[in-house]
């Protein structure tokens, strides 16, 4: 008889579960609104959190993402890279462990029902401090490398810090003295969860979640550069095979590829930003070759650079006047 019970009870109890989390999901959703003040993306009062409000499905966007916590309020996204595809919703958070160029694309976003969505931007020296103070980079001691980006549930327990940073918005007084204790207390949350050993890698001296971040580093501070994979590996203290093995099994593409998108994307944002021409911004990222650059500047953003800027600047028009 005490089975049944004790059921029924378990059963009770991820209904309430169920509910809370629905309710807070538009408690969230409601905020965010509120703060986003029109179509786009918007920094607040709070360093390294951004909202964001869209009401039609747009182009895929191409950025470089540092690591962050990305959360979904109303809609979905889509999120690409390489050739991998992550999809999330209200359910899901998205995290990236890495500085990763990705493309991302709302996929379910109206006018009656615009996409919302908040994304925390994550201090790695907060990561690493926590991560040694709570044993969370000894749990476990060494794992094979894994995808800097992933989903995890979202559930009460990160929902309620989340509320609570956005709520601090409406009594800026309180966000210098508040809003780094919440934002504490959101990374333990991550650090605590299932994949939270993705984040934690970033504290463990000679990982292979550290490594990769310096090469990442190298990678961004010399993009134009020619760069030999000798000289990366020996950086790192790898060979160079070790190197390709382990930095793609973190970035889903090899070390070249990394910095291929990095001057792509660094070129694409001269061009739309400060209305250079298709061959200074190839020369200024490191092409030598006018015809390379406008190859692998179409295949990756599907379109020449001249029909492409075009493009978004008539997107972009039509975000400001919509």
């Amino acid at each position: 008889m005490l089975t049944p019970t004790s059921h029924t009870s378990k059963n009770n109890s991820l209904s309430a579960e169920a509910v809370r989390v629905t309710v807070m999901r538009a408690e969230l959703a409601a905020c965010i609104d509120r703060l986003a003040d029109g179509e786009g993306a918007f920094t607040t009062a709070i360093p390294r959190l951004i909202v964001g409000k869209v009401s039609r499905i747009l182009h895929p966007v191409h950025t470089v993402y540092e690591p962050a916590l990305c959360v979904i309020a109303q809609g979905s996204k889509r999120v690409l890279l390489g050739d991998e595809v992550y999809v999330y919703d209200p359910s899901q958070y998205l995290v990236f462990a890495q500085n990763l160029p990705v493309a991302g694309q709302v996929v379910d976003a109206s006018p009656e029902s615009p996409h919302l969505a908040m994304r925390l931007n994550l201090d790695v020296k907060e990561i690493t401090a926590l991560a040694l103070e709570f044993g969370f980079a000894d749990r476990p001691a060494e794992r094979r490398a894994e995808r800097g980006i992933y989903t995890g549930e979202l559930t009460t327990t990160l929902l309620e810090p989340l509320l609570r940073l956005l709520a601090l918005l409406e009594i800026p007084e309180d966000v210098p003295a508040l809003a780094p204790l919440v934002i504490r207390e959101i990374v333990y949350r991550l650090l605590k969860s299932p994949d939270g050993w993705r984040l934690a890698q970033l504290a463990v001296v000679e990982s292979h979640s550290q490594r990769v971040t310096q090469v990442i580093e190298l990678l961004r501070k010399r993009y134009t550069e020619t760069l030999r994979m000798e000289e990366l590996a020996r950086q790192v203290h790898w060979s160079v095979s070790a190197l390709h093995h382990h930095f793609k099994a973190i970035t889903a593409m090899s070390p070249l590829q990394y910095q291929k998108q990095l001057r792509l994307q660094e070129a694409r944002r001269m061009m739309l930003g400060e209305s250079i021409d298709a061959a200074a911004a190839g020369h200024r990222v490191g092409y030598d070759s006018q015809s390379q650059f406008t190859r692998e500047y179409s295949r990756f953003f599907g379109a020449p650079p001249a029909r492409d800027i075009k493009r978004l600047r008539e997107q972009q028009a039509r975000g400001m006047s919509g």
